[in-house]
């Protein structure tokens, strides 16, 4: 049976406004400068799987993060999760059941916990919040199990943050998301700050998680290697605009789009198949001041005259979705 979807973007945009003060502005002669975060950005998550989203910082992927929990409004477009609007307010009564159901795993836990808080104050704070245990004695066993379901024991919840080292706190973080008992986390680069050797045990915690209670993941990365672990479909990002959406089984057979195969080119060959290593060539431009057309075409082996002047309309090509000239016209080599 086909799974539902459980979360909606459509048409997402978001404009930040980072012009000069109106004095200056009106001294100088200058207009409105305004940032395009995000262009247009639209996908879908099925209950259950892992969507992840990659690209260069810069790209936008945090930004979508922030609108998709809430922390951000869109400048345009829509939200939907388990068939609510975010942004329709006479939802109100649906809507505080649904927030319960959404959390969210920051990247940098030295800084996404309250450094003055116990750590069992921290893991209760969603069970109070939601009311969803029915006196104290509840909750301290609930936080002890949480804990303890993390990697951690109960009598680690009388500690406080800096007791810990970096991957232990990423583990407190994983128990306060799970405290809410939520359907879909938001997990922002949730290993970037850790060792290496840390990382693979949080990955494997959070899959051991998912299974176990049929977590949804919206999994933003810059890692290819920490995605092709962890996810069902990706979606590849630049500066600002989806470039291609596809099984990740497929986007690391066969990528389309020549930046998705750029970012492929430069991660090391750990099978030491031959392949050549290319290091990623170029930067990311300025998003103020984007390139005309195609985003992507200073830095694009296939570029032509058409990526240079007309932005490229999305299509589909063999289960996968590509936003390119090239291979919509069959140039790929």
């Amino acid at each position: 049976m086909a799974k539902e979807v459980l979360v909606e973007v459509s048409s997402l945009t978001r404009l930040f406004d980072v012009s000069k003060p109106l004095l200056n502005r009106i001294i100088e002669r200058e207009g409105r400068q305004l940032l395009r975060a995000v262009d247009d950005v639209s996908f879908d998550i099925v209950t259950g799987e892992t969507f992840a989203l990659v690209g260069e910082s810069g790209s936008g992927k945090s930004t979508v993060a922030k609108m998709v929990v809430g922390l951000l409004p869109p400048t345009k477009g829509s939200i939907r999760i388990d068939d609510i609007e975010l942004a329709d307010k006479t939802q109100k009564a649906h809507m505080r059941e649904m927030r319960s159901q959404i959390q969210m795993i920051f990247q940098d836990p030295f800084a996404s916990l309250n450094p003055r808080w116990r750590v069992d104050k921290i893991v209760a704070e969603p069970i109070r919040a939601f009311n969803l245990e029915p006196d104290d004695a509840a909750i301290v066993e609930r936080v002890g199990s949480l804990l303890t379901m993390v990697g951690l024991g109960p009598s680690d919840g009388r500690k406080f943050p800096h007791e810990f080292s970096g991957g232990q706190r990423q583990r407190i973080c994983i128990a306060r998301a799970l405290a809410s008992k939520p359907e879909f986390i938001v997990c922002d680069e949730p290993t970037s700050a850790l060792d290496v050797s840390v990382q693979a045990q949080i990955l494997n915690l959070m899959r051991d998680l998912q299974d176990e209670f049929g977590l949804t993941f919206l999994f933003i990365s810059h890692d290819l290697s920490v995605v092709r672990h962890m996810a069902t479909r990706i979606g590849v990002m630049y500066l600002g605009r989806l470039v291609e959406v596809s099984p990740a089984k497929m986007l690391f057979k066969a990528p389309k789009h020549p930046y998705t195969r750029m970012l492929l080119d430069a991660v090391p060959d750990l099978e030491m198949s031959g392949r050549d290593r290319k290091p990623v060539k170029g930067e990311i431009p300025n998003p103020i001041n984007p390139p005309s057309g195609c985003t992507f075409h200073p830095r694009c082996p296939l570029v032509n005259d058409r990526c240079r002047k007309e932005i490229p309309a999305t299509i589909e090509a063999n289960n996968s979705i590509v936003a390119c000239h090239a291979v919509e016209e069959g140039r790929l080599e």
